[in-house]
């Protein structure tokens, strides 16, 4: 699946007309994790290297230049977690969970992305317990970013990714760009970038499109405001 999820990262790369990523699941559970019978009879060098390759789908799907949205609908374990946190942001329905129970299984994983987002004590509480975290849990701890019922998960997902589709592509992109790389700098630093990101929208975009579209909307408010 790592290989296949690669795969298609490196297809997206290359194709320019696609402008958001939904990465979502088949059936009552989102991601199980690595299926720790496969270890069976296998060496060291065996687990290195499914390892190493699931780092890089991990990678591949965080590289992705544009919005990649992750839709969790079901049970999350494990490296289902560090598919879903390589997203840049996951919409939950209410029959979600999550749970990071590596250390249990005697194994080490998911301690990187974790923390980054929900910070060290309790990517350390869930690691060490491996207990379950229900979808309200995860979204009060900011893993989740929206939380909606089951029944409307498709509705609520196709509005986010209408919402998105709306806004310019080039705009989109040098926004996530930019936080991406802001988050791995220092204020200045991440000024800096954004900076160079406005000079390139202002060579490459229709932004004055974008200030008429505005000026449109909100005289069109003032009128109706004013009626």
């Amino acid at each position: 699946m790592c290989k296949e999820l690669i795969t298609a990262f490196d297809t997206i790369a290359r194709t320019p007309e696609i402008a958001i990523v939904v990465l979502s699941a088949e059936g009552p559970v989102f991601c199980a994790g690595a299926d720790m019978k496969e270890r069976e009879g296998r060496d060291e060098a065996w687990v290195m290297a499914r390892r190493r390759a699931s780092f890089r789908a991990y990678d591949c799907i965080a590289a992705c230049a544009v919005p990649v949205v992750c839709v969790v609908q079901g049970a999350l374990v494990g490296s289902g977690g560090e598919i879903a946190m390589s997203c840049d942001f996951i919409i939950a329905s209410d029959a979600a969970s999550f749970r990071f129970p590596e250390p249990q299984w005697g194994t080490v994983g998911a301690t990187q992305r974790l923390q980054r987002a929900i910070g060290v004590g309790r990517a350390k509480e869930l690691l060490y317990t491996g207990r379950v975290m229900a979808a309200d849990e995860a979204l009060a701890l900011g893993l989740v970013a929206r939380l909606v019922p089951s029944a409307s998960l498709a509705s609520e997902v196709e509005a986010v990714v209408d919402r998105i589709l709306a806004a310019p592509a080039l705009a989109m992109r040098l926004t996530k760009h930019c936080v991406d790389q802001g988050s791995r700098t220092d204020l200045a630093s991440g000024i800096a970038i954004e900076m160079s990101a406005i000079e390139r929208n202002l060579q490459q975009s229709d932004w004055r499109g974008g200030v008429a579209r505005f000026s449109g909307i909100v005289g069109s408010g003032k009128k109706e405001a004013g009626a």
